[in-house]
């Protein structure tokens, strides 16, 4: 898998949208995009916590 900078991933994920994409939609797409990022990069690291926490967590909301 090739490393890309965040502007070529960018520029890569905006060619993807459909010529009527307009801005709301593009800065939706690559919001979208960093914060898979940065899940990828947090579960890289170790730093996720184990689904049933999260539910009990929720619970008890």
């Amino acid at each position: 898998m090739q490393t890309h900078n965040a502007k070529q991933e960018a520029l890569e994920a905006i060619q993807r949208l459909p010529d009527t994409a307009d801005m709301e939609e593009i800065m939706y797409r690559l919001y979208v995009l960093e914060n898979i990022r940065r899940g990828q990069r947090d579960a890289a690291e170790g730093k996720t916590q184990p689904a049933e926490e999260v539910l009990k967590e929720i619970q008890s909301w």
